[in-house]
């Protein structure tokens, strides 16, 4: 795949005539970096698939008002992560109002096709979702991404210390719900 220049790309954003065209390359270059980074959050296909499309949506709604501060994968990523939460924020009012059953996420992972994990992974990927929604985007950059917590800083907007403290936190929950299963 062609890498476009973020300079060519934003030039090409902010012209009417060729936005179309630079949105497609767009979604093109950034749709499988961020359905992964999503589905890492949300857990299931459908789900990624969702968001993924909620956060192009949102993208081109307020592509004209993208002001470059930040690098456009940054402000893409944003966006997603922001879409991730809604859609995690969404499943939990369904569970309280609908009472669903959260726990056995791990079941539900092994029948997902696209989940390629044994029933270690996929314990992992349940106690991880136990977490509140933002000590998840934290473990998860962290623990996977191995994402720097400055990096992290400028993506989400918290301190490095508040993301330290996060992180901490989320990994003694991880490990205590993973003790149940040993």
């Amino acid at each position: 795949m062609h890498r476009i220049e973020e300079a060519e790309l934003l030039k090409a954003l902010a012209e009417p005539k060729t936005r179309n065209k630079a949105f497609a390359l767009l979604v093109n270059e950034y749709s499988k970096p961020l359905y992964w980074k999503i589905r890492s959050f949300v857990l299931l296909h459908d789900d990624a698939d969702d968001v993924l499309q909620n956060t192009f949506l949102k993208a081109w709604k307020n592509i004209e008002s993208f002001e470059g501060k930040s690098k456009i994968s940054t402000w893409l990523y944003r966006i997603a992560i922001n879409e991730a939460l809604e859609c995690l924020r969404r499943k939990r009012s369904k569970v309280v109002t609908e009472g669903e059953d959260t726990l056995h996420l791990a079941d539900s992972l092994l029948a997902d096709e696209y989940f390629d994990g044994d029933r270690g992974q996929a314990l992992l990927q349940e106690a991880i979702a136990t977490l509140p929604d933002v000590q998840r985007m934290v473990f998860t950059l962290r623990y996977f991404d191995e994402m720097k917590y400055s990096d992290m800083s400028e993506l989400l907007g918290t301190s490095v210390g508040a993301l330290k403290a996060s992180y901490h936190v989320a990994v003694e929950k991880v490990t205590t719900y993973m003790k149940q299963y040993e």
